[in-house]
């Protein structure tokens, strides 16, 4: 599935493909990694697992994708109490700046930051593109690739009818 978002006035279709950092991914993830201009790294707040799962996707990242992939780290479930974290924002901030990418705080579920994320992704790709004086809409060839590389694809902002998270 695709999004159509309003990128500065100019429509721009989004390709998004959630692997949910799972294992029988991993094979197809390294591939994907060659023909993506964006990649959005996501935690759970909850689950400091999946914050410390970060280090392996920073390292298959590195590995594996063109050396000027735009990289956003976030991190899910905000809206959850103090009480239920595993990874405070300082923490988020403190890896995403070691880095040298954006961070967000969002929560799927509450529709918080999603878009703003997502937008300042979708910015920093075209700002990337521009700077080497490739147009930002007609990337045949990544269209191409990504068509049914496997991937199961979300769209941003929805939430099934069971309350599960789509983003």
């Amino acid at each position: 599935k695709q999004k159509l978002i309003n990128l500065d006035g100019v429509p721009i279709k989004l390709q998004i493909w959630d692997t949910a950092g799972q294992e029988r991914f991993r094979t197809l993830t390294t591939a994907y990694y060659r023909g993506a201009m964006g990649i959005l790294l996501m935690y759970d707040v909850t689950n400091l697992e999946s914050f410390n799962n970060l280090s392996y996707w920073l390292r298959n990242i590195q590995e594996n994708a063109s050396p000027d992939v735009v990289k956003i780290l976030a991190g899910n479930k905000c809206e959850c109490s103090t009480a239920r974290r595993a990874v405070d924002k300082e923490r988020g901030e403190k890896i995403a700046e070691t880095f040298d990418m954006p961070f967000f705080e969002i929560s799927c579920k509450q529709n918080i930051n999603i878009e703003e994320c997502f937008l300042t992704l979708a910015r920093s790709i075209r700002e990337q593109r521009e700077h080497r004086g490739e147009n930002f809409d007609d990337d045949e060839q990544s269209k191409d690739k990504n068509k049914s590389n496997g991937f199961e694809a979300f769209t941003l902002g929805n939430t099934s009818e069971s309350g599960r998270c789509l983003c």
